[in-house]
């Protein structure tokens, strides 16, 4: 009497297509674009004189950084894309608690 293999130990090829991705997500990829991103906008934010200009500069850097993580997304790495995007949003969420910050405890809105 014959029996029905369990899949354990297939016996011949799989019965449709494998596919590979050509650029998988790595630890170390990530942590490259989040560094690079966090040195970036450390340099911008240091460009910045007064909580308004280095919330306007963490805006510009964000931005431009952003639409590196998208060209990276659509051709190059995604890992260092991911990096990227959420260093950036962690470096947005620092400014916008600051800008919040100065808001309370002056009552006046610091970007313009």
């Amino acid at each position: 009497m014959a029996r029905t293999p369990s899949g354990l130990f297939p016996a011949g090829p799989p019965s449709r297509p494998t596919y590979r991705e050509p650029h998988p997500v790595t630890g170390a990829g990530v942590a490259a674009g989040g560094a690079v991103a966090a040195a970036w906008l450390l340099l911008f934010g240091l460009l910045g004189t007064s909580v308004g200009s280095y919330a306007w500069w963490t805006l510009v850097a964000g931005g431009l950084a952003w639409l590196t993580a998208l060209a990276l997304l659509r051709f190059g790495d995604r890992g260092v894309a991911t990096g990227i995007a959420i260093v950036t949003a962690g470096g947005w969420s620092i400014a916008a608690a600051i800008v919040a910050v100065r808001w309370a405890t002056t009552g006046d809105w610091p970007l313009w």
